[in-house]
């Protein structure tokens, strides 16, 4: 199944307490800006190895390849983070696929004559990561990323080993491009989505770019700004630690825990302190 994969040298773990020559990135708080283009910050070194994370990036442009994509160069800022400190990353372009109408895991089993979306569902839960990208048209999400929300949600009955429902345990982010109003709106929809069927949303998960309303450049258009625009580069950055940082917490701990948020459990009667006013 067609597809893109970075990979780089995982990074050693280490701590942050670690000492650092020079002009040092904090480690906590605020600090200024440097002075002067030439000088530069000697950065500490991530806190955790992150080579067991996988992460999937979703690009829900409106054109298949080998069209350029302006989605596709905010993606690869994000991905190449990630690669760098050895994730490994996989992207796919939805319009490369044929991905049925519909809101079941398998839209052949209802009538389709064929579907891709099975191939893409196995790829989503053997992430840990999950990242929405897209344009912006007519002020909303493109027709592309709301028929990816319809396929997620299609699985979103499932449940896991622990008995909650199938996307607990992971963590989900976007990145909208475009040049018109609405940022915010999409990733707002976005994110509702993906917590709305069990991904933890981190802090900051969300970053776009913009250019002047109206007609005009987009992200990867000379001229644009889009690439060296310090507001959307800061946002990917941390969107993207964001995402890695809470994907490695998620793992560590097994998940989020199975108590109060069992289905089976609610419908056996167990109620997690639940107070029911009939039997008070």
């Amino acid at each position: 199944m067609p597809g893109s994969r970075a990979r780089a040298a995982t990074r050693p773990a280490v701590g942050v307490a670690a000492a650092h020559s020079g002009r040092a990135c904090p480690k906590t708080g605020m600090s200024r800006a440097p002075e002067r283009d030439t000088e530069r910050m000697s950065e500490p070194k991530p806190p955790a190895d992150y080579s067991d994370l996988r992460a999937l990036f979703i690009n829900c442009t409106l054109k298949p390849s080998p069209e350029l994509s302006h989605t596709q160069g905010l993606i690869d800022i994000s991905t190449h983070i990630m690669a760098t400190n050895g994730v490994d990353v996989e992207v796919i372009r939805a319009a490369d696929h044929d991905i049925a109408t519909g809101v079941w895991p398998d839209m052949r089993e209802h009538g389709a004559a064929t579907d891709d979306w099975p191939e893409i569902f196995e790829k989503v839960l053997a992430s840990d990561i999950l990242v929405l990208a897209g344009p912006i048209w007519l002020g909303d999400n493109s027709s592309v990323m709301k028929m990816v929300h319809e396929r997620l949600y299609g699985g979103s009955h499932l449940l896991n080993d622990a008995g909650q429902y199938l996307y607990y345990g992971r963590v989900g982010g976007c990145l909208i491009t475009g040049n018109e109003d609405g940022i915010k709106h999409c990733a707002q929809n976005v994110l509702y989505t993906l917590q709305h069927i069990g991904y933890t949303i981190p802090p900051q998960a969300d970053a776009g770019w913009i250019g002047e309303a109206g007609p005009g450049p987009s992200y990867l258009d000379p001229g644009s700004g889009g690439p060296e625009n310090d507001f959307t580069n800061r946002n990917t950055t941390f969107m993207t630690w964001n995402l890695i940082h809470f994907a490695r917490l998620l793992k560590d701990a097994g998940g989020v825990p199975a108590y109060g948020n069992i289905r089976s459990g609610w419908d056996a009667g167990c109620r997690y302190d639940y107070q029911n006013p009939e039997y008070r």
